[in-house]
């Protein structure tokens, strides 16, 4: 197998990009508008947001997978902290490593950016990512509760 390389994600890659979001999407049986798609992709490549990143991970040059985080303030902490809101690897890679790669890489640039502390959510069904996010994470006790 080839190495896997994660990079910043780049105005050039809307076409994969959208593809690995869309099947992120759809595993969680949801969808977004177009105008979610186009803003999300743009702040993700803007200066103007420098809060709202991702990254792919390519093999082969192909990308095989994605990650999207936002640093947020939090009143417990002076500085900001990392939620890791989406992750997806093409069902083709998943078991390579592409799911910790892509965690490892919020983790560091976190870290280059002063902001040590990073959370992700997932469902409790999705029993394949939590074998990998307890081997990378802390399960903590939280509940999450969202407005009707």
């Amino acid at each position: 197998m080839t190495e896997i390389t994660i990079r910043p994600i780049a105005p050039d890659d809307r076409a994969e990009w959208a593809a690995l979001w869309t099947a992120y999407l759809e595993f969680y049986e949801t969808s977004v508008s177009d105008a979610v798609y186009d803003t999300t992709f743009e702040r993700l490549c803007s200066d103007d947001h420098p809060d709202q990143c991702g990254f792919l991970a390519a093999q082969d040059g192909r990308p095989i997978g994605l990650v999207h985080y936002i640093y947020h303030p939090h009143n417990w902490r002076l500085e900001k902290v990392c939620y890791l809101q989406d992750l997806y690897a093409d069902p083709s890679v998943r078991g390579t490593g592409v799911g910790r790669k892509l965690i490892e890489a919020v983790y560091a640039q976190a870290d280059t950016d002063g902001c040590p502390a990073v959370y992700w959510l997932t469902q409790d069904f999705n029993a394949e990512a939590r074998k990998l996010y307890d081997r990378v994470g802390i399960l903590t006790p939280f509940i999450k509760y969202a407005r009707p």
